[in-house]
């Protein structure tokens, strides 16, 4: 009795994680199987395809540059500092994440469009962002940079303090406490926040719509010809995906990775 008892049991924690199992990899397995019969170099080699490729590596590739320089020193001040309106910045730092993209791109746009807060600033400096390569860069960045900032952050918060504190002793300064200890103690949360953020760059697809538009080219990133490709040339949209399935694919292999040297470590 109890050894069936136990077995039913056993099911009833299998069959649940199974059915999610085939949820989750279904969709994946028949992106594969109809990836066979594509000719994937050929649909590629297409004028469309391939600006897009070269115009989502190189804006994600920016946007990921861009969150590191700036969300460094921000997680670091998050993590190592106490200041009034700390929380209210980690508040919004984090809240791009959970925004649904279409709030995230009309937000860009009240606050960067022609008519929004910064739109009559910026054309008198003769700057457009609307419908432009940076407009996609930025709602890149609106959405992805977070995820390194908190990455880095949790890194900055299990540095041990008493590394933070010999420095000090030792006569360090805050830049070279910054740059000599925290930095390198940090580095792989770091990597591991950038290649969270380059992989979600890469996949940015409706706030890159509404402020930056689908012009081929400028702003059609891979994501927005794969839309596009639905309509027009499923093929074109099959291999697109293909690609980005692989980058997503080695970014999350490199990430495991990391995370498997830093516990053994």
């Amino acid at each position: 009795m109890r050894q069936g008892q136990r077995v039913s049991s056993t099911w009833l924690l299998v069959l649940p994680g199974l059915a999610l199992t085939l949820v989750l990899g279904l969709p994946v397995a028949a992106l594969l199987l109809e990836g066979v019969d594509t000719q994937l170099l050929a649909r590629l080699g297409q004028a469309q395809a391939l600006a897009a490729l070269r115009l989502s590596l190189s804006t994600s590739v920016v946007s990921t540059l861009l969150a590191v320089l700036m969300g460094t020193p921000l997680a670091f001040a998050l993590a190592r500092w106490r200041f009034r309106g700390r929380a209210l910045i980690e508040l919004m730092v984090d809240l791009p994440i959970v925004l649904p993209p279409s709030v995230a791109g009309l937000a860009l746009l009240l606050a960067f469009g022609r008519r929004g807060l910064l739109g009559e600033s910026l054309t008198a400096m003769g700057i457009s962002l609307p419908f432009t390569t940076a407009a996609v860069v930025l709602a890149q960045l609106f959405v992805a940079a977070p995820l390194f900032v908190r990455s880095a952050r949790l890194g900055f918060i299990n540095v041990d303090k008493q590394l933070e504190e010999s420095a000090i002793t030792e006569g360090a300064t805050h830049w070279q406490l910054f740059r000599y200890v925290m930095v390198p103690t940090a580095g792989t949360s770091l990597v591991s926040g950038a290649l969270l953020c380059l992989a979600r760059a890469l996949g940015e697809f409706g706030a890159t719509l509404l402020f930056a538009g689908n012009l081929m080219g400028r702003t059609q990133t891979m994501p927005l010809a794969i839309y596009v490709g639905l309509e027009s040339d499923r093929g074109v949209a099959v291999a697109l995906s293909l690609i980005l399935l692989g980058v997503s694919a080695v970014l999350l292999a490199v990430l495991r990775s990391l995370e498997r040297n830093w516990k053994l470590g």
